[in-house]
């Protein structure tokens, strides 16, 4: 059984920011930042692209109010909303979760940073969309 399962059954304790019906959004272990939250349907879906539309939908909602809630009662200056989709992109546990990292500064314990690539965008596009 995939660890946020057990999580989500009870097997194993967790600090609880959020539960409904459809939803549990616990800290995060590793407190990228102080708050760092994952947010996860209780359903298991390997990852986002798994799941119904409605069902990411709701998710999203539930992530956008717990991230607000977030913000405001730790002071927080910002945050990312990240999903990471398979290994590759940096995905340890196959079960789809939204990560919500506080940010205070530029100085955070986290780092995004985006490089140019030097591709043909024609060519990228034409294979984005061909069938």
């Amino acid at each position: 059984m995939c660890i946020f399962c057990s999580i989500i059954k009870g097997d194993i304790p967790s600090k609880k920011v959020y539960e409904d019906e459809d939803t549990l959004a616990i800290l995060d272990i590793s407190q990228t930042t102080e708050g760092h939250t994952l947010v996860m349907p209780k359903k298991h879906y390997d990852n986002f692209l798994a799941m119904p539309t409605d069902e990411f939908g709701r998710l999203m909602e539930k992530t956008k109010e717990i991230a607000a809630k977030v913000i405001k009662n730790l002071d927080a200056k910002g945050c990312n909303i990240l999903i990471n989709t398979n290994e590759v992109a940096g995905q340890s546990v196959m079960h789809t979760h939204v990560h919500i990292i506080p940010r205070y500064d530029e100085n955070d314990t986290i780092r995004i940073s985006f490089t140019e690539n030097q591709s043909d965008l024609d060519e990228v596009l034409k294979k984005i969309n061909q069938d």
